[in-house]
């Protein structure tokens, strides 16, 4: 990008060793911590973000919280918790600044998808928490109504696949939030993708690094920012910023 606006990387993983991980279908992480988080966004404009949790940190808020206070303000949360956990529980994390409930359809380690319903509706009306899905688009057509119902949803990775972008699409006419993330990871042309959501709805999209990119193809490169730009036009600063405002609550 020519000239740098304030960007909020609405996806990033933070991976602390010395908090509990659990291998993922025989999968375990590389360390991420936020020292290295730092260190590898050096350059960007970076200005806050949202710490998403991973099918292998399961239900531990641990590292999250303290991830949080070494990032410091304009930093949020996104994690993954319990159909059991107490509404006391959701208000404290709120408290502590986490801002939705992830529920990682594609790879597990989430609450299942028998209380995406109850559950995501119950953070919501506790604490104001979104919901965020890691699905394959090809996918949401059999849930679509359920997703469409819930108050605030944001879908990761542009739904990953070609095939399933009408699907997504349909969801953003009726409310739905993407993220344009992980770009390494995907089976489709972001920038394609991203101008169809626009088309749909310029609020709806917010952008990532998707650091450290666990499982991807390639990790994130800076350069990906600039299919952004080229996707996003006039709606750059919104894009890049002022959506993820709004929708994390800046």
């Amino acid at each position: 990008m020519s000239t740098p606006r304030p960007l909020f990387d609405a996806h990033l993983h933070i991976i602390d060793p010395r908090f509990p991980l659990a291998p993922n279908q025989g999968y375990l992480p590389e360390e991420f911590t936020a020292e290295q988080y730092r260190r590898r966004t050096d350059g960007l404009p970076v200005v806050g973000g949202a710490v998403v949790s991973g099918s292998f940190q399961g239900f531990d808020q641990g590292y999250l919280l303290h991830a949080l206070e070494q990032l410091g303000p304009g930093f949020v949360g996104v994690t993954q918790v319990s159909n059991e956990a107490s509404d006391a529980r959701i208000a404290e994390l709120a408290e502590q600044g986490v801002r939705g409930v992830r529920f990682n359809l594609r790879r597990g380690g989430s609450e299942g998808l028998q209380h995406l319903d109850t559950l995501a509706r119950r953070v919501h009306e506790v604490a104001g928490m979104h919901t965020e899905l890691y699905v394959d688009a090809r996918d949401l057509d059999e849930i679509a109504d359920t997703v469409a119902a819930l108050p605030s949803v944001s879908v990761d990775h542009l739904g990953l696949h070609a095939d399933g972008l009408p699907a997504l699409l349909r969801l953003v006419e009726r409310g739905v939030r993407v993220k344009a993330t992980g770009f390494g990871r995907i089976d489709l042309d972001p920038v394609a993708a991203m101008r169809a959501v626009l088309e749909a709805d310029p609020t709806a999209l917010v952008v990532g690094t998707d650091l450290p990119s666990t499982r991807a193809r390639r990790p994130f490169d800076p350069k990906d920012l600039d299919l952004v730009a080229e996707a996003a036009g006039e709606h750059l600063g919104a894009v890049l910023y002022h959506n993820a405002a709004a929708f994390y609550r800046l």
